[in-house]
């Protein structure tokens, strides 16, 4: 059982408190669906390095570094062999897998990229194999954050109109901010340009991939992100693709995500990883059990050379 560690004077650096190491396009940090509202209590229930490391990597944006290099860089108090026992731990405890996910190189070839999936809420084995084994093959992540941090304003009229729940697209652009601070929009921002971001959406792409491509390559200062933005959405627009998706040649295998070991990365199905850890690293002791029997026989071996000595110094 989990021993409760609350009253501890080590604390997380604040959100964002110093720049923060981003992956290239396609790895690092992606967030896990259906999380809850973050609470202070989130991770009190871990020891004081697991809870440091957690709350550090909990503020990351989406796409962040997640390596233990860059993390440790980042976390003055631990180094690179602390991080990566606390990112094992958080990995038993629930809160995060490495996945493995098939990219397409251009040309035919696939190359594969590591993504470190995040949840603030501890998962059980169960839920991570769901989650990962209905990952589509493309290199989508789960869409977009669901919780909003900011409640819509309501409607200026005499009777409460509902509220409508915000389109994907519109989300996509609420997430630029988060992604990188330069392209921060105001909820009329993402109003005015949500049919625009939507033109993208209907064109097949995914919420990520439209913010992976809005955010690349921002020049050191963007004086006015909205603007920024209008004009990537209509320089940039992906061309229209087949409605119907062309079948794959026979004998063409089906590249489907994979988890790597949180300790050594091997990788393999969810299902085979519970965890996040492979066989040999959740049971070390099982890869010593093959050289248990030798033991015995070398240390008879040097008993019975012992004896015949002691025998041949006797008169």
């Amino acid at each position: 059982m989990a021993t409760q560690h609350i009253n501890s004077a080590l604390r997380a650096p604040a959100p964002l408190s110093r720049p923060y190491a981003k992956a290239n396009p396609g790895y690092g940090k992606r967030s896990a669906p259906d999380q809850r509202p973050p609470r202070p209590d989130d991770f009190a229930l871990l020891p004081e390095r697991e809870r440091y490391v957690a709350g550090y990597v909990d503020h990351l944006p989406d796409g962040a570094a997640m390596d233990i290099k860059s993390l440790a860089k980042s976390l003055p108090p631990y180094g690179q062999m602390a991080v990566g026992s606390a990112l094992r731990a958080l990995g038993v405890a629930g809160h995060l897998r490495h996945v493995r996910c098939p990219a397409d190189a251009g040309g035919g070839q696939i190359r594969w990229i590591t993504r470190t999936y995040w949840s603030r809420t501890a998962r059980d084995n169960e839920w991570w194999a769901t989650f990962l084994g209905a990952a589509p093959s493309a290199p989508s992540a789960p869409a977009v954050p669901q919780q909003r941090t900011q409640e819509p304003e309501p409607a200026p009229a005499p009777e409460e109109a509902p509220q409508k729940a915000p389109t994907t697209a519109y989300l996509a652009l609420a997430q630029l901010g988060r992604a990188d601070a330069r392209l921060a929009l105001s909820a009329a921002d993402c109003a005015a340009l949500e049919e625009a971001a939507a033109a993208w959406l209907a064109r097949g792409v995914t919420a990520e991939y439209l913010v992976q491509t809005l955010t690349a390559g921002l020049p050191p200062a963007v004086d006015s992100p909205v603007g920024f933005v209008r004009r990537r959405l209509r320089d940039k627009l992906p061309p229209l693709l087949p409605t119907a998706p062309t079948p794959d040649a026979p004998g063409v295998p089906e590249h489907r995500p994979m988890v790597e070991c949180t300790e050594c990365g091997a990788p393999g199905r969810p299902e085979a990883l519970p965890d996040g850890l492979c066989r040999s690293c959740r049971t070390p002791d099982a890869a010593d059990a093959t050289t248990a029997p030798e033991l015995p026989a070398e240390r008879d071996v040097a008993t019975y050379v012992g004896t015949l000595r002691d025998l041949l110094k006797l008169p």
